[in-house]
């Protein structure tokens, strides 16, 4: 029988990101983003930070990506209604 993977160290990191809201993870980044160009921090810390940072820009861009195909779904009737057309993503 085979067996399924060990979950990595990045799997419960990735779980907690995917939690936040996109304003969230936008601030933490750029606090993340601040302390790595003021070199703060020893260089295990800068390097798991910036591990941390890229999970949380893929994140932001899922939230973006996602919020644009929301706006793309947007609608104006010829009456001036705006109506939502059913989501293709669901």
């Amino acid at each position: 029988m085979a067996r399924e993977p060990a979950p990595t160290a990045a799997e419960p990191a990735e779980a907690d990101v995917g939690k936040l809201s996109f304003e969230e993870a936008l601030a933490e980044l750029e606090r993340i983003v601040r302390q790595l160009e003021g070199g703060q921090g020893a260089l295990e810390q800068a390097i798991d930070a910036y591990q941390r940072g890229v999970l949380l820009r893929r994140h932001c861009e899922r939230k973006l990506a996602e919020a644009q195909a929301k706006i793309e779904q947007i609608a104006i009737a010829p009456d001036g209604t705006i109506t939502a057309e059913p989501s293709k993503l669901a």
